[in-house]
This record gives C-alpha cells, sequence and structure tokens, in this order.
C-alpha cells in the first residue's frame, strides 16, 4: 500500500485568486479541480488525467421526450404510455385533427392503394384527434416495440386479431365511453373522433415509452446535399409533398395538391421525414397485406434542409428498428417531431434540390 502523501492542488475559477486546497491520499489520489459558480467539479483543464482517477460531479442532463429528443422539464413522458390513434387520411377526412401534436406519424398504406396514418402522441395530447379508423394489420409492425395505448375505430377480424397480439391497451367506440364521439357535422364513417386526453387517463398499468430514434446534439449539422422539396411516391393519388420551409426548420407537408392544415389552421411541417422502403406482404394495396417491418432496407432521411441516405435493421417485433447511415453510423435526427413514410420497394422518392 503507497504511503499517505500530501498532494497540492491548485484550483482558478474564472480569473479568480487561485487557493490551495490540500487533500490526503490513503488508497488512492482524488484530484479536486476548479468549483464552477454552479457547484460543478471537473478535472483541471492542464491536469495530466491519463493515470490518474478522478472524482467527478456534474448537473444531470435535462430530461428528454423519448419520441421527439426535446426537453422534458416537467418529465410529463416519463410515466405516461405512448397514445397511438388510426387516422383517416382520406380526401373526406379533410382537415384532420390533433395530428400537428403527434411526437411521430407513421404514413401507411392500406386497401386500394390508399394511405392511413397512425399517430403517436406522448408529448402532448389533443383533446380532438381524428377522424379514428380503422386497424390494419401493419400496426402491430408499428406499435409492437413502443406499447401503450392504442386507438381505433375497429376493423376486420383479421386485422382486430392482429394488433391484439401487441403489448398494448386496445381502445375503441365499444369501450372507450366519452373520449370517442361521432361530430355530427360530418358523415360517417369519417366523423368519429378522440379525446386523447382521456384515453391516456382510462391506461391500464402503462409500458414507460422507449425511444425509437437517436437525435442530433447542439453544434452538430446534417450532412448530405441541401434539399428544396421531395416527392414520397405513394400511388393511387396518395403522393405526399415536403417543402423545406428554412424560417421554421421543418419540411411543410402537402397532400391532395395542398397544403396539409389542420382543423386549427396548424400546417403539418415536421422536423423530420424518416422514407422507409418497405416489402407490403400479400401485394401493396390487396387488403389483408402489411408492411414487412422486421428485417432490413433502405432508407432517406430528410432532416436540418438535408438528404441522407442509409439503411434500416430490426431482428424481431419487440425490437426498436436501427436506423444507419451508408457508413455505418447511428443515424441522428433533428430533435422534433417525425413522419415515417412506409414505402414500398416499387414506389420511389422524388427529390428537387437546392443550392
Amino acid at each position: 500500500m503507497a504511503r499517505a502523501r500530501r498532494v497540492e492542488v491548485y484550483a482558478r475559477v474564472h480569473g479568480a485568486k487561485g487557493k490551495l486546497l490540500q487533500v490526503k491520499r490513503t488508497r488512492t489520489l482524488v484530484v479536486l479541480a476548479c468549483v464552477a459558480p454552479l457547484g460543478i467539479v471537473g478535472t483541471s483543464a492542464h491536469a495530466d488525467t491519463s493515470s490518474v482517477p478522478t472524482t467527478t460531479t456534474s448537473l444531470a442532463p435535462a430530461y428528454v421526450a423519448p419520441l421527439t429528443g426535446l426537453p422534458d422539464p416537467r418529465h410529463l413522458t416519463k410515466n405516461r404510455a405512448a397514445l397511438t390513434v388510426k387516422i383517416d387520411n382520406t380526401p373526406a377526412a379533410m382537415p384532420q385533427a390533433g395530428v400537428q401534436d403527434a411526437d411521430v406519424v407513421y404514413e401507411e398504406i392500406v386497401e386500394g392503394g390508399i394511405t392511413r396514418l397512425a399517430a403517436i402522441f406522448d408529448s402532448r395530447l389533443p383533446t380532438v384527434v381524428g377522424p379514428v379508423r380503422s386497424v390494419r394489420r401493419t400496426d402491430r409492425e408499428i406499435v409492437f416495440p413502443i406499447g401503450g395505448i392504442f386507438a381505433f375505430s375497429g376493423g376486420a377480424e383479421y386485422a382486430v386479431r392482429s394488433i391484439k397480439t401487441a403489448p398494448v391497451v386496445l381502445f375503441d367506440q365499444s369501450n372507450s365511453g366519452a373520449a370517442m364521439y361521432r361530430d355530427l357535422k360530418r358523415y360517417s364513417p369519417h366523423n368519429l373522433f378522440a379525446n386523447a386526453v382521456l384515453l391516456e387517463r382510462a391506461k391500464a398499468k402503462p409500458r414507460p415509452t422507449p425511444p425509437l430514434f437517436s437525435y442530433l446534439t447542439p453544434g452538430d449539422h446534417p450532412l448530405g446535399p441541401k434539399v428544396r422539396s421531395f416527392v414520397v411516391g405513394f400511388n393511387a393519388g396518395f403522393a405526399a409533398s415536403y417543402a423545406w420551409n428554412a424560417k421554421t426548420a421543418s419540411w411543410d407537408r402537402s397532400l391532395f395538391g395542398h397544403l396539409d392544415v389542420t382543423t386549427n389552421g396548424t400546417v403539418i411541417s415536421p422536423k423530420n421525414v424518416l422514407v422507409m422502403s418497405v416489402n407490403y406482404v400479400g401485394g401493396v394495396g390487396v387488403i389483408d397485406s402489411y408492411a414487412q417491418m422486421v428485417g432490413s432496407g433502405s432508407l432517406e432521411l430528410f432532416t436540418g434542409g438535408h438528404l441522407e441516405r442509409g439503411t434500416w435493421f430490426r431482428h424481431h417485433l419487440g425490437q426498436a428498428t436501427t436506423f444507419l447511415t451508408t457508413r455505418g453510423y447511428r443515424l441522428r435526427l433533428t430533435p422534433g417531431s417525425t413522419w415515417v413514410e412506409l414505402l414500398d420497394t416499387s414506389e420511389h422518392v422524388t427529390v428537387t434540390t437546392r443550392p
């Protein structure tokens, strides 16, 4: 055992007069360094720490929402179950309500080649969401690693049987009470709406929401070419367009030839659009087909005004998808909302770049 000896360490804080600190060593050497005004203790900028154990105390990092990477100072998402709501995406359903508050939205192909949304709410819970529509087989692939609550209007037997195998609490118009209601100003089946706050309160033993993505840190910037706009080429007239909005640093979405605006006048404009190339088992637009989200494929990430290509893979249903750059690094998104486009391998994205 090394003999006890006195170690002298000088600390200087913001130009203040250095003070001699005396620390006794018995078994290990402990070095105290600059004590900042906020009480942070770290190693000296000039100390050789290659072989010297140090004791460091730092402020705890701010809690962030798992599905956006944004600060959640009130820890609202810490013990909240994610709520996924199936939402109609046809012209008769426009304008939609509450979609602007979703942390993550998946756009999937259903029968006839039309698209439908699976909107996931965690950071914010709007009181009006909809129109709510029926479950599809793809929804199990989406929510299995997320858990929480799944709200829908009903569905075919094969689709309901499928979603029942996922680790989610199910709510439809038969068991949701006042949390779902019909808007008599619209016509059925495009008039069922949900109150996300009531649905979340009715949960049973929420499963903590796991993160789905990795995010850029302050000072980091996306790579790849600069993009002015792009079109996600869903067939059957459901191609979705996005244009870079430099003022909001997000992607303004258009559908059916005009801006996608919700009932409260908000233009849907996510920070990220992630296009996954997937295989629809059974055929695109076939009534009981589904997006095969276990496996691997190519992807295109639109974030921060740039395009970055990469790959995705997922080994089993319970695992969140891993997203990588073409060089094999973890793909990082801009903190904020994300739309995930489940595009069939036969469909394509058209990109317009900018200087």
